[in-house]
């Protein structure tokens, strides 16, 4: 029972800096996998070996689990971790590393796939004693046994694709007619993104909350639940601001999830770090939604509450050893929010943007965590997600986490593109979510939140003097009423 000797990262960005952080931790050489556009990029830099992978479009590249693997082989790495997205949840890939001799830093493929169809995984919730949602109890055959469900079940119903995630084929329907249109969306939309076009379907909460346990497990037969995280500021299904622990959820609840969280994974004979996710209503009912078999992008905030590295737990599961540690050893000791940047216009609906990262500036100090794979130079490109970091804020209450992640996007700094950085601030300081009064809809119900208030005309002079002052292109012959005359790379 050793560590892996060498790791190949399957993957890019934040989440491979981050990963080779805890490698490089615990002594562990590292392997990252970069597309030609990435070649000078954060994670090719501070991985302690870097090898091209091909494709086109780019993100193909990380796509193609031959070359992962093949990429392995020829550097000596002895394990894969595919941290998320992209082939961390592709049974057949890890079946594949594991048919090639090299370890899959993630669960047995036998529980991917379990996990994966969700029809499948509703099934085996069920029978773990997860409560569940009225549904459908298989793939709807076409739009009227949709109907037929839905009028029998109680609208509003949710149509969701068996093989989905991330929000993609998912449609609400209140009324029949509404149920055939989400059908055929639903249906097409699953099609396109997953290669699978089944559709199930179950009752919507109106206003859930989301709310995922993260779930522990070694090869020994130990369980363990870390506590749950709350993701209920979404848009378009896609999580914005994540929290841990969340201000529903009672100490009497959170053990109840705990145990429910803990008995699916050891149904399916589950081994790593996986998430159990789950909705709830106002009264802290719950319901299980899906379980995510990978790392998941918000563990940061567990890890700050927890004080438990998990990326460092999944190394030592995946080189045999147990968990050092017990469920009555796991204690929440403070309260963590995260929040993620995007390159994004959101006073235009949040749409991709790009540009080079002229200059870029990420806080430090006591309260705050920053998970990022940029530098400057670097292009944003729309070959890839446009998340670009992660800021996470922390401190004893909830409201010093609030105040301590605010300061943190304050003073974080991506000049050359857009971001969202603005409008997380104006989510934090929206007395709602300080109140703890959020949902999935909180979005829509302020969306004020999503307004640009733009600078007053001597705020605008005092920030292009600034910036000019900085420069050291700057000549001080200029007078601050022409100060951009001096620098032909700056715009208003």
């Amino acid at each position: 029972m050793t560590l892996p000797g060498k790791v190949l990262i399957a993957n890019r960005g934040e989440v491979t800096v981050r990963i080779i952080r805890t490698l490089r931790e615990l002594g562990i050489p590292s392997v990252v996998a970069y597309h030609a556009m990435e070649r000078h990029g954060l994670a090719a830099r501070e991985a302690d070996k870097a090898v091209e992978v091909f494709g086109e479009p780019p993100v193909s590249a990380y796509l193609n689990g031959e070359a992962m693997i093949e990429a392995a082989l020829r550097t000596g790495a002895d394990a894969i971790h595919p941290g998320f997205g992209f082939l961390a949840e592709n049974a057949d890939f890890a079946r594949a590393v594991g048919d090639a001799g090299i370890t899959f830093i993630g669960p047995p493929p036998s529980a991917i796939r379990a996990m994966g169809d969700k029809i499948e995984a509703k099934r085996l919730a069920q029978a773990a004693g997860v409560p569940t949602l009225p549904g459908s109890k298989h793939a709807l055959s076409d739009a009227e046994e949709a109907v037929a469900e839905g009028e029998r079940i109680g609208y509003p119903v949710l149509l969701k694709a068996s093989a989905g995630g991330g929000g993609k084929g998912m449609r609400i329907a209140h009324d029949s007619d509404g149920c055939r249109d989400a059908f055929v969306r639903a249906s097409q939309e699953a099609k396109a993104a997953f290669g699978d076009g089944r559709v199930f379907l179950e009752r919507y909460i109106e206003k859930p909350r989301h709310i995922e346990v993260q779930v522990l497990a070694d090869t020994h037969g130990t369980v363990l639940a870390l506590g749950e995280r709350e993701c209920s500021i979404q848009r378009r299904y896609q999580k914005v601001v994540e929290e841990a622990p969340s201000p529903l959820i009672t100490p009497e609840v959170r053990v109840a999830m705990g145990d429910r969280a803990v008995a699916l994974a050891r149904s399916v004979g589950y081994v790593s770090a996986g998430t159990v996710e789950m909705v709830a209503d106002r009264e802290a009912n719950f319901y299980f939604l899906e379980m995510n078999t990978r790392l998941q992008v918000e563990h940061p905030v567990t890890e700050l509450v927890t004080g438990i590295d998990i990326v460092a737990e999944q190394l030592r599961i995946a080189g045999g050893e147990p968990l050092g540690f017990g469920q009555d050893d796991i204690r929440i000791g403070c309260h963590a929010i995260e929040c993620r940047i995007y390159a994004e216009d959101v006073e235009a609906g949040f749409i991709p943007a790009t540009g080079r990262l002229n200059l870029v500036r990420f806080p430090s100090g006591a309260g705050v965590r920053v998970d990022h794979g940029v530098r400057e130079g670097e292009a944003v490109t729309a070959a890839f997600d446009p998340m670009v970091a992660k800021v996470i804020g922390y401190g004893t209450t909830r409201a010093d986490a609030i105040e301590s992640t605010r300061r943190a996007l304050s003073e974080t700094v991506l000049l050359g593109t857009v971001t969202n950085t603005s409008f997380l601030e104006r989510v934090l300081a929206h007395p709602a979510f300080a109140a703890g009064e959020i949902d999935t809809a909180f979005l829509d119900d302020h969306p004020e939140v999503c307004e640009h208030r733009p600078a007053t005309e001597e705020q605008q002079r005092l920030l292009i003097a600034a910036a000019a002052l900085a420069s050291p292109r700057y000549e001080r012959r200029h007078t601050l009423a022409e100060p951009l005359a001096s620098l032909g790379e700056w715009r208003p």
